[in-house]
């Protein structure tokens, strides 16, 4: 057998024991999971190590921050190599270090040949060496690195990722003399971020690991909403207590409403802010440039100020390595703005950090400890054990005496020798008691993009049902309930999240104690599809910590289609104009006259009051969300694939289907939008009354099969989409089947069944769930919650007159196959007036719109 030898970048010199430490370090890592994954695990853990110092390096240089004043990646001059390319040896060393004689020998060989592997071999020497000079100056970025990652990175100054990042991406993007903010990174690293992200968020059907996590949740918040947040609760709470303040001015994005006084004697360098899933630092960037502002009224020189924020202010947690190395790296890129010494970190301690794991704490460090606090710090540790996934949810039971934990700790003795690991262990366990303490404490002002995340692997759902189980649909939940605690009696707390949990059932129980407990001093709802960032409809909002005593400030952005741009701009136009009409103003008491309590806020007072007294729809009919079949692959065909001999169409009764010879019966399997009638396109296998299908298990043993609400099928029912491409619409399933879970039932009695047929297709009904449920997903609680009212005889003849016509168009369009008519029907118009339900009618109209091709499969009853 040959073997082909790749010669053309041999391992040479001290590359070959880089090279062993790195063949060392794989194997080590492969006995956790396997070689493959180690592998990935260490590649994408190199390349993203030396993404962030690329980043910070050019930032740096940019804006003069490097301690050395040359360019490392580019020239000041325009020339194509980097500036630190052009200074000798004697230039480089006080910034760099003293030279080894391999390192001395690249250089001289580079300046004799200047051959392009030569100079590329100089380029990668002198760029390693600045990025481990940087480590006395930033220590928890440009960590001190392995060795195998120095023999991993071999970057070069005149293609490839350097040259895109010069020349790709505006200078003055970076430059903060020009407009250039440090958020850039940030952005940046959101673009690394974006197939890792893709992949882990488009799994299907399993839950997202706890290694994708960061990837599936981490999204870099737009400009405009981290300052609306911020604005709105940090800002706010300054001027309540500083009434004659004039940073009010300077919050661009501070919605009218009242500011009520506070009568206070906190020290500004006494107030907290924390961002507890802080990513790459964007809200605490900007809270850094308010706390600026507030710091200059009180007299403080920039300078002092620019270090007081970073180590008495603000505060920071986050579960990915890389995302806090950037946040870490942007405060103190902002200290530096008005402080040379900032880059001195034996001066300058940070809050934030990143949360590490306590598994590899070793046994002997345990049996170490001993005294009063042992059991405490054994508790602690215990709770940190799955830390990187569980993150600021991680619950506190009790108090704890944070120094004594601490001093404890630090008693243990450690030797030179540490076999057993004992200063590993003791440095992590110091560090978590450091953020255990930071998440214990009360904030005045918490303000964060949770993760939105709802496919938990199993450790991750056993925790949150366990200790937050009234919020656990969704993370984002969680962090609603747990950041609104984490803040002091009138503090804020800001958030940006998915905005389904102001309306559906899985976020009642968070809604009702918000509702309950707490004000919802401001929220603006943006458009269902404007972030483009993910593909849920959002809201950002501000909760303040004291039970609701007025009306709350609420902006609806529904109609402004356009992206995030347009969102914004409609809001600064709001408050430039609060008379505008998608601004409301209400008291928050009001939504617990809705059934579920739905954030409804731009509802009227008298609608809320028709609502809370009028009978409802739940209580008078019966509604019922259909079946799951388990496997609808193995039990549900379209009409036309199956027989019509076995196919049963028209029978009005349990009994008759299960007494019949057919074993495929029509299936309302809700369907696009459409009224009155159709979406006939599936049946069910329900031969032999659904034995298989009731009874058929799967890998696991269980029968996946539920809710037949066999006392309802092959019965006329009013049927609706479950999930909508437009809005609600309703349909009479006349054609005697089953339900699914996507085709929602009402069971009316027939002497009223055309009524509310009209009345669930009406305006009317339109506009409530627009209330109650403003998604496209429409529960059967949503129906059940809708208001009724009485009509008399004359009324309901009219209604039953209009539906039936509507019900025989809709028939005719669809089992028409030839010549199509389509038509617009004009249904029955229910129109809330301010102070009664009034009904007004409008014709049929039937509207010609020409011939079209129609499949002939779609007849029933076509072999």
């Amino acid at each position: 057998m040959e073997y082909y030898v790749d010669d053309r970048n041999p391992i040479t010199g001290s590359n070959i024991v880089k090279r062993q430490k790195l063949v060392v370090e794989l194997h080590e890592r492969e006995k956790a999971t396997d070689y493959e994954t180690a592998y990935n695990e260490l590649v994408e853990e190199v390349a993203y190590t030396w993404f962030n110092r690329l980043i910070a390096i050019r930032f740096m240089e940019v804006n003069g921050y490097l301690p050395s004043r040359i360019r490392v990646l580019s020239s000041s001059s325009g020339r194509n190599e980097p500036d630190i390319m052009l200074r000798s040896e004697a230039d480089l060393v006080p910034y760099l270090g003293a030279f080894s004689n391999e390192e001395q020998a690249i250089m001289v060989h580079a300046s004799e040949t200047e051959a392009t592997v030569d100079m590329d071999a100089k380029y990668r020497m002198l760029f390693i060496k600045q990025a481990n000079a940087l480590n006395a100056n930033l220590p928890h970025l440009f960590e001190k690195t392995n060795d195998y990652a120095e023999l991993l990175f071999t970057p070069n100054y005149h293609d490839g990722v350097i040259q895109h990042l010069i020349n790709d991406i505006d200078e003055a993007d970076f430059d903060v003399t020009r407009g250039g903010q440090v958020e850039i990174i940030g952005w940046l690293y959101q673009y690394y971020n974006t197939e890792p992200h893709d992949y882990a968020v488009n799994i299907t059907g399993g839950a997202v690991t706890k290694n994708e996590i960061p990837a599936a949740t981490q999204l870099f918040t737009t400009d405009w909403v981290v300052r609306y947040m911020v604005d709105n609760s940090l800002g706010k709470y300054w001027l309540e207590r500083h009434p004659n303040s004039d940073l009010k001015s300077n919050l661009d994005y501070l919605l009218p409403g009242e500011i009520q006084i506070v009568d206070s004697s906190e020290n500004l360098e006494d107030m907290r802010f924390i961002d507890n899933a802080m990513g790459s630092g964007h809200i605490l960037v900007y809270a850094f440039d308010v706390f600026m502002k507030m710091y200059a009224e009180q007299g403080y020189s920039s300078r002092d100020a620019a270090l007081s924020i970073v180590q008495n202010n603000l505060y920071g947690l986050e579960i990915d390595k890389r995302a806090y190395q950037l946040a870490y790296f942007a405060l103190m890129m902002k200290a530096r703005q008005y402080n040379r010494r900032a880059l001195q970190p034996e001066k300058v301690k940070l809050n934030v950090h990143v949360f590490e794991d306590t598994d590899t704490v070793s046994p002997e460090f345990l049996d170490a400890l001993s005294g009063e606090y042992a059991d405490d710090i054994k508790q602690i540790i215990e709770l940190f054990n799955n830390a990187r996934e569980l993150g600021s949810i991680i619950k506190f039971d009790k108090t704890f005496n944070w120094t004594k934990l601490r001093e404890n700790v630090e008693d243990i003795h450690t030797d030179a020798l540490d076999i057993f690991g004992m200063n590993q262990s003791k440095k992590i366990v110091l560090e978590v008691l450091t953020i255990a303490e930071i998440m214990s404490t009360k904030y005045d002002v918490a303000v964060t993009n949770p993760p939105y995340l709802n496919k938990f692997d199993p450790d991750m759902k056993k925790y949150v049902k366990k200790n937050y189980a009234d919020y656990s649909g969704d993370l984002f939940s969680v962090f609603i309930f747990n950041n609104i605690n984490l803040v002091k009696i009138g503090g804020y707390a800001g958030y940006m999240t998915p905005f389904v949990w102001m309306f559906i059932k899985t976020y009642e129980k968070l809604r009702n104690y918000l509702v309950a407990n707490k004000e919802i001093s401001s929220l603006i709802q943006m458009e269902y599809s404007a972030f483009e960032e993910a593909t849920v409809p959002i809201n950002t909002f501000v909760l303040k910590n004291v039970p609701n005593d007025g009306n709350g400030t609420y902006i609806k952005l529904s109609a402004f289609k356009g992206g995030m741009n347009v969102q914004r701009d409609k809001v600064l136009e709001a408050i430039a104009n609060p008379d505008i009409d998608y601004l409301y103003r209400t008291n928050q008491a009001n939504f617990k006259k809705i059934p579920g309590s739905p954030i409804a806020y731009w509802a009227s007072s008298n609608l809320y009051s028709l609502i809370e007294r009028s009978p409802k729809f739940g209580n008078a009919f019966t509604t019922r969300a259909g079946m799951i079949t388990g496997n609808n692959n193995q039990f549900i065909r379209h009409w036309f694939e199956i027989s019509y001999s076995i196919m049963g169409i028209s029978l009005d009764s349990r009994n008759a289907a299960k007494e019949s010879i057919y074993r495929w019966f029509p299936y309302n399997k809700g369907g696009d939008y459409r009224r009155w009638y159709g979406n006939n396109d599936y049946v069910v296998n329900w031969e032999n009354d659904g034995l298989l299908l009731r009874t058929t298990t799967n890998d696991k043993g269980k029968i996946p099969a539920h809710a037949f609400n066999l006392d309802y099928i092959f019965q006329e029912q009013i049927t609706w989409s479950s999930l909508s491409s437009k809005t609600f619409s309703a349909r009479l399933s006349s054609n005697h089947g089953l339900f699914d879970a996507s085709g929602s039932f009402a069971a009316v009695p027939e002497n009223s069944r055309m009524v509310m047929l009209g009345f669930l297709n009406s305006n009317v009904v339109n506009y409530l769930l627009g209330l109650i449920n403003p998604t496209l997903n429409f529960q059967k609680g949503n129906v059940d919650s809708l208001p009724l009212v009485t009509v008399n005889k004359s009324i309901k003849q009219n209604i039953n007159s209009l539906v039936t016509q509507n019900i025989n168009l809709s028939s005719n369009d669809w089992n028409v196959y030839e010549n199509s008519w389509d038509f617009k029907v004009q249904p029955l118009l229910l129109h809330i007036a301010d102070d009664n339900l009034s009904i007004w009618y409008y014709s049929v109209v039937l509207t010609n719109l020409g011939a079209k091709n129609v499949p002939i499969f779609r007849l029933w009853g076509v072999k």
